[in-house]
């Protein structure tokens, strides 16, 4: 069928002309007429040097090597290099034996001329298909009479192509608007790179003055003289030792306290709900086990329960949960506070001086602390492995902005690896990353997510499988024939989508889908099929690739002109 009508449309100018000015004898095609002139003798194809009397054609018995003397019959037919050779094969062992004809040749006259195999020539079934007119069917074998249905049908294929067309136009129309969608989507990544570098800039300069900030503060740090947090009297030491213990203990006993409350709380709610299932049971239904905890609900009700709700108890409790702060009970600041040394009361010396003087001091007196604490020769102020509030905050912040720089950095790469992916012609797929289509077909739905994966789901339940992830944009060549609703792939190169490296199918391959791609006016699966085991092929319809394409979509008019 693809050599036939390939035929065709090479020789459509040929054919115009000849086809008015040349009687051809039956199953002759336009485009081979010219062979056919001569009254009297008649020259094989392929071996001109064979001549026959014109009376030999169509005469039902196959006489030219290259079956050219019968293009109205079946007599040819068998001519095919997997036919087994015969004593006529012998005789033509220098001749050229390859079929010189297409096939018979049917005019279709309302729609579309077409050839068909020699085989189907008079074999007793109408092949309106390839032969609308019912001329392969001349002989009439077993009174068989094919009507010529080439107006219907071709009326037919007429409505269905203009509809096809006008698919194909509205397909043209959304694919300019998945182009504008993916300029779009492609100018907000190239914003947010530039928003990003902006960010990226100023980060790092704040993270360069967080750090120069976090060092002054730690030499201020170093260089101040204070009495270290573990130092003090025993009794200060014990004092806060105490206020710790006692802390913990009333934080323990408000927890018990609520712990309690709440099961005082479920109790009582449990008995309500009891004595109104004793009051509204019916007695007279006859069920034991019903009767059973009515009767061990009486028991427990008559028991005597101690009361629970002594106010002064309750007092008590609650004055004990207070904090010291509250309650008064315990002025802790009276033990905590330490008596100055001597030693201190030595660095108070600052304090007889005059205050342009005071300051200068303190200043080079902090220097120098800094410089001995660098150097090894002092300790760091405080206790060890701990540092102030005022560093560990200026660390925070450093740590904070850090954070922020590397994290515009990451998105900045990302940014640019997604300007840098293939998108295909028009970046016109970035448009359908992430949208996805699916399609029910026998016991399975398949689904195939643009840029991202192709699966299977059961209808009869259970998890989805995985049908390979998105690898890369590749072209294929196709030959396959178009329907009448233009679902088809045609003939040429198309735009491919590999899925690779899926779930692994067992005691096979990781699963792996090439998904090839056909003009439509709407995102659709149009068939799967399983080439190889887990080895699946998937042909799918939308307007992305409409204007893209090359090659022939076989949607050429059907006019006999």
């Amino acid at each position: 069928m693809r050599d036939i009508n390939a035929y065709l449309l090479l020789t459509a100018s040929s054919w115009l002309v000849s086809a008015v000015d040349i009687p051809r004898p039956r199953g002759v095609g336009p485009e081979f007429a010219k062979f056919y002139k001569a009254q009297d003798v008649f020259s094989c194809l392929s071996n001109p040097s064979i001549k026959l009397p014109a009376s030999q054609v169509n005469d039902d018995y196959c006489d030219c090597p290259d079956g050219s003397d019968e293009p109205g019959t079946s007599a040819c037919s068998y001519l095919s290099p997997l036919s087994p050779s015969s004593s006529a094969d012998m005789a033509w062992d220098d001749v050229n034996k390859t079929l010189a004809l297409p096939g018979f040749y049917c005019k279709n006259k309302g729609h579309q001329p077409s050839y068909v195999p020699f085989l189907s020539v008079n074999d007793g079934v109408c092949d309106y298909d390839l032969c609308c007119d019912g001329s392969d069917e001349w002989a009439q074998v077993g009174g068989l009479s094919c009507d010529d249905k080439c107006k219907d049908i071709g009326n037919q294929w007429k409505k269905q192509d203009e509809q096809r067309q006008k698919s194909i136009g509205n397909a043209g129309k959304k694919r300019k608007e998945l182009v504008l969608e993916a300029l779009r989507l492609r100018k907000e990544v190239e914003d947010q790179i530039e928003n990003l570098k902006t960010k990226i800039a100023a980060s790092e300069i704040k993270v360069r003055e967080t750090e120069d900030k976090v060092k002054e503060i730690e030499r201020q740090e170093q260089g101040k003289v204070v009495k270290s947090a573990g130092k003090g009297n025993k009794m200060t030491i014990l004092v806060g030792l105490a206020k710790e213990r006692i802390e913990e203990l009333r934080e323990f006993l408000v927890d018990v306290k609520s712990q309690r409350d709440q099961g005082r709380s479920r109790i009582k709610e449990l008995e309500a709900i009891l004595t109104t299932f004793k009051e509204e049971y019916n007695p007279n239904f006859n069920d034991e086990g019903v009767k059973r905890a009515v009767r061990s609900w009486e028991e427990y009700a008559a028991r005597d329960t101690p009361d629970d709700t002594d106010d002064a108890h309750e007092r008590d409790l609650a004055e004990v949960s207070r904090a010291d702060s509250e309650s008064g009970s315990i002025r802790w600041e009276e033990w905590t506070e330490a008596e100055e040394s001597d030693v201190e009361l030595l660095y108070k010396f600052e304090e007889y001086l005059p205050k342009s003087l005071r300051d200068w001091v303190d200043l080079r007196l902090k220097d120098l602390r800094a410089l001995l604490v660098e150097n090894g020769i002092l300790a760091p102020a405080g206790r060890s492995g701990s540092e102030s509030k005022a560093v560990t905050d200026a660390r925070t912040a450093l740590k904070s902005v850090q954070e922020d720089l590397e994290n515009n950095k990451k998105q900045l790469t990302s940014h640019r690896e997604d300007l840098e992916k293939d998108f295909g012609v028009d970046d016109v797929f970035r448009a359908l990353k992430g949208k996805c289509v699916s399609k029910d077909s026998g016991e399975y739905t398949y689904e195939l997510c643009w840029l991202d994966r192709t699966k299977q789901k059961s209808k009869k339940g259970g998890g989805e499988t995985n049908m390979g992830n998105y690898a890369r944009i590749e072209s294929t060549t196709v030959d396959d024939d178009v329907p009448a609703d233009g679902k088809g792939l045609g003939i040429g190169e198309r735009v491919a989508m590999k899925y690779e490296n899926g779930q692994h199918c067992w005691n096979g391959p990781t699963r792996s889908t090439l998904v090839v791609l056909g003009c439509a006016e709407k995102d659709e699966i149009w068939k799967i099929v399983e080439e190889e085991k887990c080895v699946y092929r998937m042909e799918v319809g939308t307007p992305a690739v409409c204007e893209a394409r090359s090659g022939d979509q076989r949607h050429t008019s059907k006019d006999e002109l």
